[in-house]
C-alpha cells in the first residue's frame, strides 16, 4: 500500500476494477451462443482469483522491491500471463468461437471504466505517485475512448447511425491510445528499462490497488479492442 495516501483514491480504483470485472462478465452473459453464456460463472471465478493473487503479490511487495531485476517481476508474473492468455484464445479454435461470440454493442460500453481510470492516474499525479506524462494533462489522451465509448455503443449498434467502418476505426484509434499509455507507464515505472520521469517514476503500478491497472484492466480493455477488431473486419 501507498502510504499517505488519500483513502478515496484506493477505493475508487478498487471500485472501478470491480466495474470492469462485471461489465465483463455481463458482456458473456449477453452472448447469443448458449455455450459461451455458461462460461461466465467459470470466468468470474478466475478472473477473482486472478485479481486475488494480484493483490496478495502487490502487498507482499513483491513488484516494489528488487526494482532492478530484469525482466521487472510485474511484466513477469502479472502482465505475461494475461497476454498469453489473449494469445491463446486468438490461437485456438475453442478460443475463436468465444471471441466470435461475445456481443460487440457491450464490449464497447466496457470502455467507460477507463473515465474513472483517467481521474484516478489524475489524483495520482497530484500525490506525487506517478508522472505527469501518464495523465490527460501530459501524454495520456486515453480518457477521449471512455467519454466516446457509449455514445459508438448507442449510435454504432442500438440506433445503427454509425456505419461499421467507423466504428472500426474508433477501435483502432482507440487501441492506439491504450498502447500509447501502456508504453509511457511501463517505461516511467522504475525498473532496468525506464527510459521516462526519472524524477517522478510511476510507483504506482507497484503497489496495491494499482497493480491492478496492467495486470487486469488493461488486458480486459485490450482484449475488447481487439475481439472487436476481429469481428468488424470479418464482417466488412
Amino acid at each position: 500500500m501507498i502510504q499517505n495516501l488519500p483513502t478515496y483514491i484506493s477505493l475508487i480504483f478498487i471500485l472501478t476494477t470491480l466495474a470492469t470485472l462485471v461489465l465483463f462478465i455481463w458482456t458473456i452473459k449477453n452472448s447469443n451462443v448458449e455455450a459461451t453464456r455458461k462460461k461466465s460463472t467459470f470466468i468470474f471465478f478466475g478472473l477473482v482469483m486472478w485479481l486475488i493473487i494480484q493483490a496478495v503479490l502487490s502487498l507482499n511487495n513483491i513488484y516494489n522491491t528488487d526494482i532492478h531485476s530484469f525482466p521487472p517481476k510485474i511484466m513477469l508474473i502479472g502482465i505475461f500471463p494475461t497476454m498469453l492468455t489473449i494469445i491463446i484464445l486468438f490461437a485456438t479454435s475453442k478460443g475463436r468461437e468465444f471471441i466470435g461470440s461475445l456481443p460487440l454493442k457491450h464490449m464497447t460500453y466496457l470502455n467507460i471504466v477507463r473515465i474513472p481510470v483517467e481521474i484516478v492516474l489524475f489524483w495520482l499525479f497530484l500525490n506525487k505517485i506517478i508522472p505527469e506524462l501518464m495523465t490527460f494533462e501530459g501524454r495520456n489522451f486515453d480518457i477521449f475512448a471512455g467519454l466516446s465509448a457509449p455514445i459508438v455503443a448507442y449510435f454504432g449498434f442500438t440506433k445503427q447511425k454509425i456505419s461499421r467502418k467507423a466504428i472500426l476505426i474508433w477501435n483502432f484509434v482507440c487501441l492506439g491510445l491504450l498502447i500509447n499509455i501502456v508504453v509511457n507507464a511501463l517505461f516511467s515505472a522504475p525498473s532496468p528499462i525506464q527510459q521516462f520521469a526519472f524524477d517522478q517514476p510511476n510507483i504506482a503500478i507497484l503497489n496495491f490497488p494499482f497493480s491492478w491497472l496492467p495486470t487486469f484492466i488493461v488486458p480486459i480493455v485490450l482484449f475488447g479492442h481487439l475481439t472487436s477488431i476481429r469481428q468488424l473486419t470479418k464482417k466488412a
